[in-house]
């Protein structure tokens, strides 16, 4: 687990520091024993020091601790079986002195309203922090490093000069990287929740989490046992929970003794005790670059990851192997810090962004209170992302069927296989094939590229393939390759194609997305130069505002109240087109900044009529088009509209105004939010990562209370089963993966051992249910191995 504190170093250093000196070309592998300095004495440091010393016993390495030995924060230490593989493989002595201490356990409880729930199979392994300090500290003194316990360490710069190679272990404080806070770049962003480390004398049998709703707000407790008669306890709750509750006025004993009253049950009304324990915030960090000549940074001092995932002193130790590692392996001391940095930082942003989505789950905790009791548990076990249904189902089966039943799954149906009914569509599983534009049409007219593209991917068994976007003019096309559906013609095309899904691919619905470039219009095939402008032939753009999309691109004009009203009507005469075709859902585009969405982000509408302003200024057209199509399409079909809810960028649509937008959109008659972010400027920064837009969509269906689909880098069937039984989103829309596999659905069931109404395939592919055998399976394996004289013939 995460310290509430990292072990500080020399507050002087502060100030403006000198470069680091030394020559990091010099050989890392040196003639000469290497000198090295460690500031900080906690687990990632003196764990860099044994392993220092085991690579070269006349290294000269020395760790400074302005601490005492048995001075430390925190209580209990949570390793994974990854994390001790290596520190086995790395020092075997280590390993054997942290085995004959560990705590193991495999349940983990969740009690929630007088209800507990217990999976299994999750294999722990813990320790006292206290314990591990003094483990490692004996190994350092039998190594021979030389441990500088209750003294401060020397300015970073001095140590640069004076030694090879500094590592700055000295945690989420560092002052070494305060003194090089303009070559490390760090950027420390605080989180919304305090929370305290305490410990009880006892051990509990199972890793917990209880769940405590008070009159001043939600409260939690995550306990684990880490000594046969002692365990870690961490309460946290919201920034206003913790003032509402009084605890900024009380001292430590004090907030002890409540924390133990609120969570009675739980500890068997037994105290809790304390370690110098302060109520704090979390913050995490982040560096730009983790090196700076000779000094490096390591553990809570390069990255944090919050300890709802238990990873701080993972992560440090796993840094000390791939330093160690890398310091052997490389011929310069640059060239291993190089390599040191580009191993573990995908590593590490990969923790970061399940730890972020772990500890937001618990900031929004009272969110999913409602949930029935077996989901909330199953939400909280997946709220990372990196646990996941499959894992669940391997580890404790027993409880992963109770919650697919609760769910409603029909027996022996995986959870994407479950149908939902939105008005008269009943869809057979939770899959979409994503709008993708495929650029491929001539004047607007799709052709047998569409039939071929689209038909294939219903063939595939998901649920719903929609259509790419569709425009509702020739000006409103992105691109001259772009379908529309603004003349007869075209809407007979389309009819082709959807009399082709409902023939061909019965229980297949296809959906078609209607939208409007806006300034994000008259632009090249994507191919030949996303968002570049055409060589000739441009048409003029409309928009909210005349702002162009990208710095030098052509301005649109600013719609007019005139303009505004034939586009809505554009919007309302394809509506007709797209019901005559046969479409079996519509989606209004206003997501990615083209027209509609351009209204409602604040970067890109300037108005000051009254289509502009305020959210509802910006929301005003939007729902006009929405009302003007769904007063003809015909009332049994259902309406979706996709949305934007993050620009990615400062002053952009928040996340709060993302859920107003779908509140909106749900009180005049949307069946469900299909969930996206971004491109909506140039500018965003989007924090990409696996199923990266999911919290978007999740906050959305618990606080607007509207079906939603969730969007963006969702590429498995274990990642579909665990957003839907999680009750994060209604239905998964996918892209790449079908682009990919156009029958992704199908071979999804056929891997899950799953043939029913949910994946049923197309009468002439079911001899294809079973996946090819790819090789001989049958060859004879070898008995024997002989070695030893004459056995070479």
């Amino acid at each position: 687990m995460l310290s509430s504190q990292g072990s500080g170093a020399n507050p002087g250093a502060r100030g403006t520091a000198r470069p680091a000196p030394t020559n990091p070309h010099s050989p890392a592998k040196t003639s000469h024993p290497l000198q090295a300095a460690i500031i900080g004495g906690g687990p990632g440091g003196l764990y860099t020091a044994t392993l220092l010393k085991r690579l070269a016993p006349d290294h000269e390495v020395t760790v400074y601790e302005r601490a005492a030995p048995d001075d430390t924060f925190g209580f209990g230490v949570v390793l994974s079986d990854e994390t001790l593989g290596g520190i086995e493989h790395a020092d075997p002595t280590v390993y054997e002195a942290l085995k004959a201490h560990f705590v193991r356990w495999d349940d983990i409880d969740i009690v929630h309203r007088n209800t507990r729930h217990t999976s299994g199979g999750h294999r722990f392994a813990a320790l006292g922090r206290r314990r591990l300090l003094e483990i490692l500290h004996d190994r350092c003194r039998v190594l021979g490093v030389d441990l500088r316990l209750r003294t401060e360490a020397p300015p970073p710069d001095e140590l640069a000069r004076t030694h090879d190679l500094v590592v700055a272990a000295d945690g989420v404080h560092s002052a070494t990287r305060e003194a090089y806070r303009d070559v490390f770049r760090p950027h420390l962003t605080p989180h919304r929740c305090r929370y305290i480390w305490l410990a009880a004398d006892f051990a509990f049998d199972a890793f917990r989490f209880e769940i405590a709703e008070t009159e001043h707000g939600v409260m939690q407790l995550h306990g684990y046992p880490y000594a046969p008669d002692a365990s870690t306890v961490i309460v946290e709750m919201r920034e206003e929970v913790w003032r509402a509750a009084g605890f900024d006025e009380l001292d430590e004993t004090e907030s002890t003794a409540r924390c133990a009253k609120i969570f009675a049950e739980a500890l068997g009304g037994r105290p809790l005790r304390s370690n110098k324990s302060a109520w704090t915030t979390f913050r995490t960090v982040v560096n730009e670059r983790w090196s700076h000549g000779n000094i490096v940074l390591l553990g809570d001092a390069a990255h944090t990851a919050h300890f709802s995932i238990g990873s701080g002193t993972k992560l440090a130790v796993e840094d000390a192997l791939a330093l160690a590692a890398c310091l052997s392996e490389r011929p310069t001391l640059q060239e291993a810090l190089s390599a040191y940095e580009e191993e573990r930082r995908p590593v590490v942003a990969s923790t970061q962004r399940a730890a972020k989505a772990s500890l937001e789950w618990f900031e929004d905790l009272d969110r999913y209170l409602a949930q029935p009791p077996r989901q909330f548990a199953f939400n909280l076990l997946t709220r990372s992302r990196r646990v996941t249904h499959e894992n669940l189902r391997l580890r404790d089966a027993g409880f992963t069927d109770s919650v697919e039943r609760e769910f409603g799954c029909p027996p022996h149906t995986p959870p994407m296989f479950t149908p939902l009914r939105l008005r008269g569509l009943t869809l057979r599983n939770r899959v979409v094939v994503s709008s993708m534009d495929m650029y491929s049409a001539t004047d607007g007219v799709p052709g047998d590229f569409h039939l071929v593209h689209l038909g294939a991917r219903a063939l595939g068994g998901a649920a719903l393939v929609m259509t790419e976007m569709v425009c509702v003019s020739a000006e409103g096309r992105i691109t001259p390759g772009c379908a529309g559906l603004y003349t007869g013609r075209q809407g007979e095309a389309w009819r082709r194609i959807t009399d082709f899904v409902h023939d061909s691919a019965p229980g297949t619905a296809i959906g078609v997305q209607l939208g409007h470039s806006g300034r994000k219009g008259s632009t090249r095939l994507m191919w030949e130069g996303m968002d570049e402008p055409l060589p000739e032939g441009n048409w003029p753009l409309v928009a909210p505002s005349p702002l162009p999309y990208r710095p030098g691109g052509q301005i649109p004009r600013e719609l007019t109240r005139a303009q505004l009203t034939d586009v809505r009507e554009q919007f309302r005469a394809a509506a007709g087109r797209a019901a005559g075709a046969g479409f079996d859902l519509l989606e209004l585009h206003c997501a990615h900044g083209y027209l509609l969405s351009g209204f409602l982000s604040p970067l890109t509408n300037r108005r000051t009529d009254a289509y502009g302003g305020s959210l509802e200024g910006r929301l005003r057209f939007p729902l006009e088009v929405f009302d003007a199509v769904r007063e003809v399409w015909p009332d049994e079909r259902p309406m979706t509209v996709r949305i934007s809810a993050t620009d990615w960028a400062e002053g952009g649509t928040s996340a709060e105004e993302a859920v107003e937008i779908a509140r909106a959109f749900a009180a005049h008659g949307a069946d469900a939010i299909d969930v996206s972010t971004g491109q909506v400027v140039t500018g965003e920064r989007p924090e990409f990562g696996r199923s990266y837009q999911t919290p978007y969509a999740d906050r959305i269906r618990h606080e607007a209370g509207v079906p939603v689909i969730a969007v963006g880098a969702i590429s498995s069937w274990d990642d579909v089963n665990s957003l839907v039984l999680a009750g994060r989103t209604d239905l998964c829309a996918l892209a790449r993966p079908h682009l990919y596999d156009p029958h992704w659905t199908l071979h999804a069931a056929a891997e899950q051992g799953y043939d029913g109404p949910g994946a049923a395939w197309p009468a002439p592919y079911r001899a294809g249910s079973r996946p090819p055998r790819t090789g001989r399976a049958d060859a004879p394996k070898p008995r024997l191995t002989l070695h030893g004289p004459g056995q070479d013939g």
